[in-house]
């Protein structure tokens, strides 16, 4: 009889041991609702950075700056291309392209 007692003192300091919930496992309170809000699913997930600069230098491709496009404009003429070398693009620009407007 002693033996048993024993025995059940044994198993259940052993099942208290191994079923003990740690302060640490609750802190993530995932015990509470495992599942995450729509809002929080990607906030751990960082985006990459070099995408997203390769992303920003394609959308810049595609809308430039009207003074590129009078640029580009003016190194397709070569008068204009050399009057820019002394005197600027824009200077340039407005010497052979600047005078052509139509009402």
């Amino acid at each position: 009889m002693r033996t048993l007692i024993v025995l059940t003192l044994l198993a259940v300091l052993v099942m208290a041991a191994t079923c003990y919930e740690s302060h640490e496992s609750m802190e993530s309170h995932e015990y509470l609702n495992p599942f995450l809000n729509r809002r929080r699913a990607n906030d751990f997930i960082q985006a990459d950075t070099r995408l997203r600069a390769i992303t920003q230098e394609r959308i810049r491709e595609r809308s430039k700056a009207p003074h590129e496009y009078q640029r580009e404009r003016c190194e397709d003429y070569y008068p204009c291309e050399m009057y820019a070398f002394r005197h600027g693009y824009a200077a340039a620009y407005k010497h052979y392209f600047g005078r052509r407007r139509t009402k």
